[in-house]
């Protein structure tokens, strides 16, 4: 190393946008595949209604497709949510509270749809 160039540059914090987006993606693509699982179910079936919803639902491989699809939903959310605070709330007390707020209400609303999956 030659002294005289200065300090070698060291980057760091890049490859946390890469994480994001791909986790986007991928949990994009699992509730796309969630979709298409249950347009299938509810067209393959019968007449809807509150049996056959209770039916499709009551498969052990659907609740466990739909728990993860939930958790996904949430990720999905909390990323964006995330992104959209960092971006454009430029008061960090203020972030924070919304951060928080966006965290509770995710796994509010996680807890709750679990919840109502595991009852059928």
């Amino acid at each position: 190393m030659n002294p005289s160039y200065g300090s070698k540059r060291v980057v760091v914090g890049a490859h946390y946008g890469m994480r994001d987006w791909l986790s986007q993606r991928v949990t994009a693509a699992l509730m796309a595949l969630f979709t298409v699982v249950l347009i299938a179910q509810v067209l393959l079936g019968g007449p809807l209604g509150y049996d056959r919803w209770a039916a499709i639902f009551s498969a052990q491989w659907m609740k466990l497709l739909t728990l993860v699809t939930i958790v996904a939903l949430a990720w999905h959310a909390w990323v964006g949510m995330r992104d959209i605070w960092m971006d454009y709330i430029k008061p960090v007390a203020l972030r924070l509270v919304l951060q928080v707020f966006s965290i509770a209400w995710l796994v509010a609303c996680t807890g709750w749809a679990v919840q109502v999956l595991w009852r059928l």
